[in-house]
Formats: structure tokens, sequence, C-alpha cells
């Protein structure tokens, strides 16, 4: 693999997603997996909020902003991927899409895009039916960008009483679903390694 791990041989976990609101459920599940990684022995890094408002991709242009050239680099580094959406409408929503897009920026490196890179799911939304959809459209784009999504991809009906009153997983389900993606993504990427 040619990704780097950092610092103590741990694999480098890397989030992506959420909305522009701070802690919207799409970000609280998302940060309860990476914690899940955390203590199952990986290293993890978020891209959430405000991290993710970056101008529109524009494959034409040569310079991003700063925020962008801190996530293409982290997506550079990542030994793994776990991304999170809100279904806006039964879709991906357009913040996140747009993060992804900025992966096109690792069209030329040794490792193309993602190539061979374990790709976790979580979809969050007001109703079974978006959230299957967009988790199924998360599971495509990580073909796409030639990644392995994992067998388990996590899709989270916020209509459901998911969250207690300080914001944490309440849902034992939820909360096991979650915890077997951060195993799936922790347990490919040191087997990419094993292989490498």
């Amino acid at each position: 693999m040619t990704a780097t791990t950092t610092t103590g041989g741990a694999p480098l976990i890397v989030g992506l997603g959420g909305t522009l609101r701070a802690n919207s459920s799409t970000e609280r599940a998302l940060r309860y997996c990476l914690a899940s990684v955390e203590r199952q022995g990986g290293q993890t890094r978020l891209f959430s909020a405000e991290d993710l408002d970056l101008p529109m991709y524009a494959p034409h242009e040569l310079e991003r902003t700063p925020k962008a050239l801190e996530l293409v680099g982290a997506l550079r580094g990542a030994d793994a991927v776990v991304v999170g959406s809100p279904g806006y409408h039964g879709a991906v929503s357009g913040l996140v899409k747009n993060a992804l897009d900025y992966i096109e920026d690792l069209r030329e490196d040794p490792r193309v895009y993602l190539d061979n890179t374990p790709w976790g799911c979580i979809s969050c939304a007001y109703g079974w039916q978006a959230a299957v959809g967009t988790l199924g459209q998360l599971r495509s784009i990580g073909h796409a960008l030639r990644a392995w999504p994992t067998p388990l991809g996590v899709a989270i009906n916020s209509a459901d009483e998911i969250w207690d009153s300080e914001g944490q997983v309440a849902d034992p389900a939820v909360r096991n679903q979650l915890d077997m993606l951060a195993a799936q993504v922790l347990a490919f990427a040191r087997t990419a390694w094993e292989t490498a």
C-alpha cells in the first residue's frame, strides 16, 4: 500500500462527512465510528462541518485553498476512509460530494485515487428510503474511486430514537453496527499492509 502510515505504525483512518451544522446526526455517527477505530488501535483524522466548506471542485483550476490542500493531503496518506453523508432528497449531499470530487487531484499519484483502500460508508436520513439510497450511492462512489467498500455499510434512520440527550449513540443496534464498521475498516487496512 502506498499510503503513508502515521507515527507508531497504526493505520490512519480518515473520516469525511456531515453537514455545515456541527454535531449533525451524520457527524455524530462518524465521530462514534472513528472513536471506535481508536479504541481498536487505529489513528484517525476527521473532516466535517466547516472543514468541508470548500469551493466547488474545478479540475481545470490548479490553485487550491488551504482547507482543500489539507483534505487532499490527508486522503493521500489515508490507509482507509470512512465517509458519512446525510440523505438529502434521497441522495448524497452536495457538500459531501464536492469534497469527494477533490479526490480527482490524486489521479496522477502512485496510488491512483484511492486504489485498494478500504472504504466505509455511513448514511443518515429521516426515513429508510433516503438512508438506504444514499448508502448505495456512497458505495458506488467508492467503487468509482477504486476503493474497497466494506461488507457492512451503516444506514441510520434519524426518525428513530438514535441519540440520547447528550448526543451520544443510544441505540444499541446502531452502536454495534458502527463498531463493526470500524473493525472492518481497520482489519482491511492492516491486511493491505501485510499483502503490500
